[in-house]
């Protein structure tokens, strides 16, 4: 007889992973089929977390290499140990992937490896080593996305690479050519240029992280261009062709073709769900024909009754922990609570140097939307935890509603954005004004009183500027 379940997840990422140990606590039976070796998904083991350990280790590496002078430290004969610094980035990969196992263990929740599809109503058959058949009161999908690829320009492995390879180069690249000025693109492209590639990036719009604040992401450019990052903006790859272990790129601009010949090819032009495989279709699954993403209500239920799917299967920014959050509130909602995520505060962060983070509207969005609005903003410059730290460049930008000075958007350019951004969702998520962060008690000397004196100058006026 099948193994009955009251959930099923299927996938053991950062969405399914957290949905099945949150059921788990509210006392739900639950089992999570993973068709990797490991758990945790992409974010885990080929995404978030080794390109941050790289990202780390590789600005580390430039820093000693131009900055540490600045501070009285002499470093002589700085090399690069590549092997070495991959190797941290498993050992980080492996600690965290048997972390989620010992989770599982630890809240009883079954694992199951191998590929999961719908069997009909309530039933899950997993392919792995042998065929297993799950029975369950609930089926959670959560199976993530995988890169998008170019038609005329399909992965290779080798020469032409995803994400997933351009985390494990055994040695740095000549010449990188990025296709595609996304936040992934970015991260990559400085991790390879902080190394010693150089790296060109061709993007088809004609600006780059489209869906970030236009102000902010403009001066990101500026800083990654210093860095040595050459970027061709308007620029439409139309063809590429591999020959002597090179690989040259076709493209037009406005009124002009272009070649770019280097020895790697990123593509990183977005991502894309995966349903393959998982029965949808026979299942009755309703897909979005666009997008291709599964059609959820507000309970993240599908037009079948039973099946769910939560994170990147669905509407909505393709992030980890939006997953993560999705996942809490559907297992909450599935044991009779009440779960819910608040869509407009949730943190987007781009891991460059300096990081750029970001949380609810944009000015040019505030702007479509017709209401009257007041902009605050501080320099990193004039902080003086920034200075002490040799990082001084950037600025944090708050956005407010002028008639209420309710907080509508905070943007932050600059080291440690990614932690400071957490101030910015807490507000939006209680419906905070600027005068309610001005008013705050920051501690000195912080990064954080940069926030405090950017909500200052919507709220009144700065106080140190």
């Amino acid at each position: 007889m099948p193994e009955r379940y009251d959930l099923v997840v299927i996938g053991a990422g950062p969405g399914g992973y957290v949905a099945a140990i949150r059921a788990a606590q509210l006392g739900l039976k639950a089992a999570c089929v993973e068709k990797g070796k490991t758990l945790g998904g992409t974010c885990l083991n080929i995404g978030c977390i080794p390109s941050k350990a790289l990202l780390e280790s590789s600005e580390l590496y430039h820093l000693a290499k131009s900055r540490f002078g600045r501070h009285g430290i002499a470093v002589k004969g700085v090399e690069l140990d590549l092997p070495r610094m991959q190797g941290r980035k498993n050992d980080i990969v492996k600690s965290l992937t048997e972390g989620v196992a010992f989770l599982f263990r630890k809240n009883k929740i079954a694992t199951v490896t191998g590929v999961g599809r719908i069997a009909g109503k309530g039933k899950v058959t997993v392919t792995g080593d042998q065929v297993t058949e799950l029975e369950a009161g609930a089926i959670l999908l959560a199976t993530g996305s995988e890169p998008a690829s170019l038609p005329f320009l399909p992965f290779d492995g080798k020469q032409v690479v995803s994400s997933t390879e351009a985390l494990a180069f055994d040695k740095v690249p000549e010449h990188l050519i990025v296709i595609g000025g996304g936040y992934i693109g970015l991260e990559l492209g400085s991790v390879w240029a902080r190394l010693g590639s150089k790296v060109t990036v061709l993007e088809f719009l004609p600006r780059l992280l489209p869906l970030n604040d236009g102000e902010i992401a403009g001066l990101l450019h500026k800083s990654l261009a210093k860095q040595g990052l050459e970027f061709h903006l308007e620029t439409r790859v139309t063809g590429a062709k591999k020959e002597a272990g090179k690989v040259t790129v076709q493209a037009e601009a406005p009124g002009k073709k272009l070649e770019f010949k280097g020895d790697k090819i990123l593509v990183s032009v977005g991502r894309k769900p995966v349903t393959t495989g998982l029965g949808l279709e026979e299942a009755g699954v309703k897909l979005d024909p666009k997008t291709g993403k599964v059609a959820v209500n507000e309970r993240f239920e599908t037009n079948v009754p039973g099946v769910y799917a939560i994170g990147d299967l669905i509407d909505g920014p393709m992030l980890a922990h939006k997953a993560s959050h999705e996942g809490i509130a559907f297992a909450e909602n599935l044991a009779g609570k009440s779960g819910h995520v608040n869509y407009y505060a949730i943190p987007s962060v781009i891991y460059t140097a300096p990081e750029l983070a970001a949380v609810g509207f944009t000015e040019e969005q505030i702007k479509e939307r017709g209401i009257e609005s007041k902009v605050g903003k501080f320099p990193f410059m004039a902080n003086g935890r920034a200075k002490a730290l040799d990082e001084t460049e950037g600025l944090v930008k708050i956005l407010t509603d002028a008639r209420t000075d309710k907080l509508l958007g905070m943007h932050i350019l600059g080291t440690r954005a990614s932690e400071m951004i957490a101030e910015g969702v807490l507000a939006l998520e209680f419906s905070a004004s600027a005068e309610d962060i001005a008013r705050t008690c920051h501690a000195h000397p912080t990064l954080s009183e940069i926030v405090g004196e950017a909500a200052w100058a919507a709220y009144a006026r700065a106080l140190h500027s």
